[in-house]
């Protein structure tokens, strides 16, 4: 029998090829997988909500649900109903808004404020004037004017109040004079125009002397007709061609603001000078001089100055002194053919007995035409 035969028993004890661990865990995931495949005795409560399905199906009934339950449906349509009725309301509130916005006198009264103590309104004034504008200003408002709002329906209601509509360029030197010289030519062509036009004293029918002052005195004979103006008006002597007044006993200025809209300019001159050029426009509000008076008229003036600046090292003028070497203006509302030293405006309230003023048909708001010295006739507008 050969070697290799066997006799029926290992040679050796059989060994296992995995090691202890390896099995070890194997078999306890094996035992675990095995539990949590086991069938489960349902609980007391799964077992009641399992009957009650089963009896509603036999029955044919379904469950209800956030789709089928009456309640839950009456919200959801309720729901839509509000959502249905803001956008109703909503888009046509916000259209309303806007229009608002853009257009805040659509709405009655003044729920903005908009209308100031000061008898102003609140419109945006407008850009300071550069230039002279190429035409009229468009027409405003048909709105009467009132105590409130003494400039309604008129394009005053945008220019600056008062003084403040006055605006000095900057200063620069030119020629042989200084920028100190220059600017002191401007101001004081400021100052001319604020008391002749714009002090209340003066509007009452004051003498303007500080306005006075600053003329040179070596101009005497402007000098003498503008004082004989003051003193004794006539029609070769009107003080209303340099200086607005009004007659006290006649009519008053309602609130506390003058509208001024212009501009002022500088150049060299052809004689080694500074020529100043001034172009305002001066808008009155007025009622009578009677107590508890109301209605309101508006009187329109617009002062064309020329003033010159001299070298006193070259001429003989006065240091610190302008010259006037032209002063032109024309008037809106106002008798044209009155020379007692007043403007005279006109009220609606007597304009069926007031006779129409000789001359021509004017727009007294129009600062795009030349002004022809003293100016005077119909005012299309007020």
């Amino acid at each position: 029998m050969s070697d290799n035969q066997s006799d029926g028993k290992p040679s050796e004890e059989f060994e296992p090829s995995v090691p202890d661990d390896v099995w070890e865990q194997f078999t306890r995931d094996t035992e675990r997988d095995i539990r949590a495949s086991a069938q489960k005795e349902p609980s007391a409560r799964a077992r009641m909500v399992t009957e009650r399905l089963r009896q509603q199906d036999a029955r044919g009934e379904r469950p209800a649900g956030w789709r089928t339950d009456p309640g839950r449906q009456k919200v959801n349509d309720r729901a839509v109903r509000r959502r249905r009725g803001w956008v109703m309301v909503g888009v046509p509130l916000a259209i309303a808004v806007a229009v608002v916005a853009m257009k805040p006198s659509l709405l009655p009264g003044d729920p903005f404020g908009s209308a100031r103590s000061d008898g102003t309104s609140g419109t945006a004034p407008l850009p300071e004037e550069t230039a002279a504008p190429s035409t009229p200003p468009p027409a405003a408002d048909p709105d009467v004017p009132t105590l409130a709002r003494p400039f309604a329906g008129s394009p005053a209601e945008q220019y600056a109040d008062g003084a403040a509509g006055i605006v000095l360029p900057p200063a620069k030197a030119l020629g042989s004079l200084s920028k100190a010289q220059v600017e002191r030519a401007l101001r004081q062509t400021r100052q001319l125009l604020i008391v002749a036009n714009l002090d209340s004293a003066t509007l009452r029918g004051g003498r303007p002397e500080a306005a006075l002052k600053v003329i040179d005195p070596t101009q005497k004979d402007l000098l003498g007709d503008l004082n004989t103006a003051l003193r004794r008006p006539d029609e070769k002597h009107d003080p209303l061609s340099m200086f607005s007044r009004f007659n006290p006993a006649e009519v008053r200025l309602t609130g506390h603001v003058i509208k001024t809209r212009g501009r002022m300019t500088f150049e060299a001159g052809e004689r080694d000078t500074v020529v100043v050029h001034a172009d305002y426009t001066f808008v009155y509000p007025l009622v009578r001089a009677d107590a508890g008076a109301t209605e309101v008229a508006r009187t329109i003036v617009r002062r064309v100055l020329e003033i010159e600046l001299y070298d006193p090292a070259k001429y003989q003028v006065t240091p610190g002194k302008i010259s006037v070497v032209r002063h032109r203006s024309s008037f809106g509302n106002s008798d044209c053919e009155v020379f007692d030293g007043y403007f005279h405006p006109h009220f609606d309230s007597d304009a069926a007995t007031a006779g129409a003023n000789p001359g021509p048909t004017i727009d007294p708001y129009d600062r795009s035409d030349e002004v022809a010295d003293g100016r005077c006739g119909t005012a299309t507008r007020t």
